[in-house]
């Protein structure tokens, strides 16, 4: 039988070295993370309104700016070997503002989650019209999902091993088949098809896309064997993902003049067209699911003193987020991504300043490690960092040029880094850590 902790994908505590991955396993995970059906529509989006050079640039500088953030996030989960919501208990946040965070991680995932299938049940309703209600598809969708995420990392790496490379090959099918009807030259040089946008509203459009993410990169990363795998398989992963898939909605846009990816697909090659819709949603949906069960474990575990099963929580989630999208929150998706954009990045911002300069409770994590444990017990409450937290997130919320996004994170770090220079960043209160087994303990069965 395997190890409690183990079958929980370490939820409340470290990963074992027994439990961690080869990196090109990952960076597949990563790659569908990035090439999945968003990042389709991220490039149709950005071929509507830029030319190609336009939108090639833009996905150059918004993915330098997410590999950056990526791999600095990425290296703290690698190190400590924890997900995203409890790290943040020692990265500045306490108890309190780590349970804040989970929060915000497990609502805005299971969000994603819902738009997603609401997106898959489209293609589903065009693919096999008038046999089930729209609705009825979100939740089938939703539920297939759920399932796989049930069984945790080896059964999202299951996956992307079958969805990643079909998606791919669906993917060039669908551009082979729309550039016969079209000159290679024209598009690539043919303004673009509807309203324009600049280089850098298109570059916060693609930090912006993918930033939370990014943020929670400490999920994936924690299964790593070392700081070179992470660099390695975001480099790999986001670089391959953002220009492969993301050109590729650029040039369909420009074809068929539309931002519309559904319609894009559709229109080019049918029934396949579907089929890209619908795995390029699977991949990305179970990161969300992931990531938004660990997130509302951390919440409870923090707010209520109680350890919730992974699995259970992620059925849970998963019915909510069907719900969800055959409610239509679709609808409200722009609004949805705005908001996302400045929320997440202070998070970053405040453990990167509070891992890498003020080291606060740096030392706690460092006495824990080699044992396998966490500390004893975090601070309750970090009343700076929540003020830090908001004030970032409302600035970049109303700031109107540049990247919002890049302004909530680097104007998260200063503060939070001047703050702690006046002695200003302390924990008040003490909570106690409920302590899984120890991450030296062998997960084997």
């Amino acid at each position: 039988m395997a190890h409690p902790t183990h079958a929980d994908d370490f939820a409340l505590s470290r990963v074992t070295p027994q439990a961690q991955k080869p990196w090109f396993g990952i960076a597949v995970q990563r790659f569908g993370q990035v090439s999945a059906l968003s990042q389709f529509l991220l490039g149709a989006t950005l071929g509507f309104s830029m030319t190609f050079g336009e939108a090639a640039l833009a996905l150059l500088f918004g993915s330098i700016i997410l590999e950056i953030l990526m791999c600095i996030v990425g290296i703290i989960g690698q190190k400590e070997g924890l997900n995203t919501a409890l790290l943040a208990r020692w990265t500045g946040f306490g108890d309190v503002g780590a349970s804040l965070v989970g929060l915000a991680i497990g609502i805005s995932l299971i969000g994603w989650f819902g738009i997603q299938s609401a997106i898959s049940a489209q293609s589903l309703d065009v693919l096999m019209p008038n046999m089930l209600p729209m609705w009825v598809w979100s939740l089938l969708f939703g539920l297939a999902v759920t399932g796989i995420v049930a069984f945790g990392f080896s059964g999202m790496q299951r996956l992307a091993n079958i969805t990643v490379p079909l998606f791919l090959v669906l993917v060039g099918w669908s551009v082979i088949s729309e550039l016969r009807n079209h000159s290679l030259g024209e598009l690539l040089t043919s303004p673009a098809p509807g309203p324009t946008m600049t280089v850098w509203q298109g570059t916060a459009v693609v930090a912006g896309g993918l930033i939370v993410g990014a943020i929670i990169t400490a999920d994936m990363t924690r299964f790593n064997r070392s700081k070179a795998d992470v660099v390695k398989q975001t480099v790999l992963g986001v670089t391959l993902g953002e220009f492969v898939i993301g050109l590729a909605g650029v040039l369909l846009a420009h074809a068929a003049a539309t931002g519309d990816i559904v319609a894009i697909v559709t229109s080019s090659i049918g029934f396949v067209g579907l089929l890209i819709v619908i795995t390029g949603t699977l991949k990305i949906n179970d990161w969300n699911l992931y990531s938004s069960s660990l997130g509302l474990i951390n919440f409870v575990s923090t707010t209520f003193n109680k350890n919730l099963n992974r699995v259970t929580t992620t059925v849970v989630l998963g019915l909510v987020g069907s719900i969800l999208a055959a409610a239509g929150i679709l609808s409200r998706f722009t609004d949805f991504l705005i908001v996302l954009g400045v929320a997440f990045p202070p998070i970053a911002g405040i453990m990167v300043a509070e891992y890498y300069i003020l080291k606060r409770w740096r030392g706690e994590l460092d006495a824990t490690r080699l044992l396998g444990t966490l500390p004893e017990t975090a601070p309750r409450v970090v009343p700076a960092t929540i003020i830090i937290w908001v004030v970032s997130s409302v600035a970049g919320y109303f700031v109107t040029w540049g990247i919002p996004s890049l302004i909530s994170l680097f104007l998260s770090m200063a503060l939070y880094v001047a703050a702690g220079k006046l002695g200003l960043v302390r924990g008040v209160g003490q909570s106690r850590t409920l302590q899984s087994e120890p991450a030296n303990v062998s997960t084997a069965a």
